[in-house]
């Protein structure tokens, strides 16, 4: 599975050939360097590691430094590998958004805007109580009855309560690549990717 590793710039909409707007994620992916190439004789499988963004030499670990010293690269912020690598490549090489083509369909990894602690209305899309007739007139978010009585005298796993919310790491599949701007390292998608703007996306073909 070919990839790269990216950024979500914003998002914007564009107009198709017929006239229908296009709600778009714009990304930067790339240029991204090979720093290991792991085989199955030597690391018992086979993968691509991927860099990405530059990074001051005084915030990397020696260990790492030494790392993108064979590479021949200078020290990245963002290390990810990727399984079953569609072409060969070699260590130090570059990659850049020209591995994608208008018209591909790619899946896109993020992590998700944390939204901290939330309710059950927001978390779990739960409607509320109901009406505010019977007296109910605070109880429009509430969660209601969590279904345990004398037997079994506790609350089930997995019930669906209000808790810690979004910062999850989330996939969103077969989006469609509307446009590239290899000049800009920039890849236009169809929809929505998860993160908020500047965050890190892994983008896989």
């Amino acid at each position: 599975m070919s990839g790269l590793i990216g950024k979500k710039v914003g998002m914007t909409s564009i107009f198709d050939a017929d006239g229908k707007q296009v709600p778009c994620t714009v990304i930067e992916a790339g240029p991204c360097v090979v720093t290991q190439v792991k085989t199955l004789e030597k690391d018992g499988y086979t993968a691509v590691q991927l860099a990405y963004d530059e990074k001051k030499e005084k915030k990397t670990t020696a260990a790492l430094a030494g790392h993108f010293k064979k590479a021949g690269t200078t020290p990245k912020r963002r290390l990810v590998e990727f399984r079953y690598f569609e072409e060969d490549k070699q260590q130090g090489e570059t990659l850049t958004v020209e591995l994608f083509n208008e018209g591909d369909f790619i899946d896109v990894v993020g992590t998700s805007k944390g939204k901290g602690f939330q309710g059950v209305v927001k978390r779990h899309n739960f409607s509320g109580v109901g009406g505010q007739t019977h007296g109910q007139h605070n109880r429009l978010r509430a969660p209601g009855s969590l279904g345990a009585s004398s037997f079994p005298s506790r609350v089930f796993k997995g019930m669906r309560m209000a808790g810690r919310t979004g910062g999850d790491r989330v996939k969103i599949q077969n989006l469609r690549v509307v446009k590239v701007y290899p000049e800009q390292n920039v890849l236009v998608v169809s929809g929505s990717v998860p993160g908020a703007k500047g965050s890190y996306v892994i983008i896989e073909k």
